[in-house]
């Protein structure tokens, strides 16, 4: 047997090359199994999140393509503002629940939706988990701030007394 008669396939060559067949007379392997399954071991790309496209036609103007996003940045930043001005007693508690109501609008939005433009920053499960809870944790927050809190939850009084004797 010598070199050219073996019925092993060169290295890098098809499989089905073996025995004869040239490379170019047998069809490529993805050819006849269809693209590949496995996750590529080199990641060449980041795929768009769900719901990432614009939220209005390509034709509208580009704040009309972002309105979720830009509804839920203008209500935030009113709260800031609320916070920073201080126009009235209690005024940082309330712009504190305007800017945590904002975030849980933007999770409703991200729910609600099919397409939210840039609003969509990772997955839809993601987006809606994220935004709820620091939504909601802000807006429990602001409530229970001290002096004079709007919402007294008594097991933890109870357990701040019991760390800091």
């Amino acid at each position: 047997m010598g070199a050219g008669t073996s019925h092993e396939p060169a290295k890098g060559a098809e499989p089905s090359a073996a025995c004869g067949e040239s490379a170019a007379d047998a069809p490529s392997a993805r050819a006849r199994t269809g693209r590949s399954r496995r996750f590529p071991s080199v990641t060449r790309d980041t795929a768009r999140p769900e719901g990432g496209g614009r939220a209005a036609p390509g034709d509208a103007s580009a704040p009309a393509r972002q309105w979720p996003l830009l509804s839920v940045l203008l209500a935030v930043g009113f709260g800031l503002l609320t916070v920073a001005t201080e126009p009235f007693g209690q005024a940082f508690r309330v712009g504190l629940v305007i800017i945590g109501a904002a975030l849980l609008a933007g999770a409703a939005l991200r729910w609600t939706l099919p397409s939210v433009g840039m609003l969509a920053v990772r997955s839809r499960f993601t987006d809606i988990t994220t935004y709820g809870v620091l939504g909601l944790a802000i807006v429990l927050l602001a409530l229970m701030a001290q002096p004079r809190p709007w919402l007294n939850v008594p097991f933890l009084e109870d357990a701040v007394h019991f760390t800091v004797r």
